[in-house]
């Protein structure tokens, strides 16, 4: 079986979005989405939909498509489909952009799976059929008390956890944006306190300020509170550059320092932070290596006794997870999610969602093969789009 050709289809699609500046929701957001797929010479083909700027909920941009259907695919045309170590390494030492190099890697697992008609957890060595879920916001959903009424209903409609992206970039008493200061300690503080009241003493919370914190007297201020109350773990506080001010918050706190997240290098960049001491758990996701650097991650950080979360929801991330035992995997990111974003509404362009959960709070993993996609071609194929031709809307 050879690679026969790299096909990228731009289409336009909707979903809920929040807009982050301004706390209000904003119902059937157009947005660019993107299904590469990989052919083979044997007509069986695999795909990988997203790869944008949050996962597989948004497509590739117009420069990176290019980059796919130039060097990339001369690369890989009349290649073994199943050789994605190589193929990983190649694009690694080549300094393709990480999502870029994700969607090739997520793909030629889609295709492994349908050729062998398995999931592509189970081609990796299936742990477990299901994952607990948490809730995870959107930031600024509104003030303190907003959360935590939205933490309640979370809870209410069975999620076992609940994440709080705080207010950033935005002050809660204005309800205007704050270019300048990303953060606001004095509404993050009051956050979590309501929100810890409102659903009891025992349902696991976690904090995630995404990197806002600018000085580690602010982390460690905040951090203390969440010791308090019993918060689960405390996620990217500081910007991710500063690797000592980490080392140093993790031995000033208890609460489990979840880093880093979102900074490049993939499993070799978590694996350094590790052994730093920098993060007392790690952090990754299939746009950041792809399957195959996600699992990596995972091995690494099993090998060292600490866990590895998924960053992010998505049908990639669950096979990932899939494959790892929840004493190294524990929590399923999903999300985002707001009062008024509807985020289990179905997307037009798949007949099923990855992530719906269940009475008991956990999301069982697709079982079709490959990813589980059940793409709608008819609707991509009535949608497309000229990609360089798209304005993103502002957040």
């Amino acid at each position: 079986m050879k690679i026969s050709d790299i096909k990228i289809k731009s289409f336009l699609t909707h979903a809920d979005r929040w807009n982050i500046g301004n706390a209000l929701p904003k119902p059937d957001t157009e947005l660019l989405q993107t299904v590469l797929t990989i052919e083979t010479d044997e007509g069986v083909s695999g795909h990988f939909i997203g790869g944008g700027t949050h996962g597989d909920q948004e497509g590739l941009n117009i420069v990176d498509q290019n980059l796919i259907r130039g060097r990339i695919r001369n690369m890989l045309i009349g290649q073994n489909p199943f050789d994605r170590e190589m193929f990983w390494q190649w694009l690694l030492v080549a300094w393709f952009p990480e999502n870029v190099a994700s969607v090739i890697d997520n793909a030629l697992w889609d295709l492994a799976g349908r050729m062998t008609n398995l999931p592509v957890y189970k081609l990796m060595g299936g742990a477990r059929d299901k994952v607990k879920a948490y809730a995870s916001t959107y930031p600024n959903i509104g003030k303190p008390k907003v959360y935590a009424e939205h933490a309640l209903t979370c809870k209410k409609e069975g999620y076992i956890a609940y994440k709080i992206h705080p207010h950033y970039f935005w002050n809660p008493e204005t309800g205007k944006p704050t270019p300048g200061r990303p953060s606001n300690i004095k509404a993050d503080i009051e956050t979590i306190h309501l929100v810890r009241e409102a659903v009891g003493p025992d349902y696991v919370l976690m904090y995630d300020p995404w990197g806002t914190y600018m000085s580690i007297e602010e982390a460690i201020k905040v951090g203390r509170e969440l010791e308090k109350l019993n918060y689960y773990w405390y996620e990217h506080p500081m910007p991710e550059y500063r690797v000592e001010s980490y080392v140093r918050l993790c031995r000033e706190l208890t609460i489990p320092i979840l880093s880093p997240e979102i900074i490049a290098g993939g499993v070799f960049s978590r694996a350094d932070w590790m052994l730093r001491g920098a993060s007392d758990m790690t952090r990754i996701d299939v746009v950041r290596g792809g399957i195959t650097g996600a699992r990596k991650t995972a091995v690494v950080a099993e090998a060292y006794g600490i866990r590895c979360e998924l960053h992010m929801a998505g049908w990639g991330n669950l096979q990932v997870m899939g494959a790892t035992t929840e004493d190294t995997s524990e929590y399923y990111e999903k999300g985002l999610l707001a009062p008024g974003v509807d985020y289990d509404k179905p997307h037009p362009y798949l007949t099923n969602i990855c992530d719906k959960i269940d009475a008991e709070g956990y999301v069982h993993l697709p079982q079709k093969p490959g990813m589980g996609y059940e793409i709608e071609w008819d609707y991509i194929n009535d949608n497309l789009i000229d990609p360089a031709t798209f304005v993103r809307k502002s957040i």
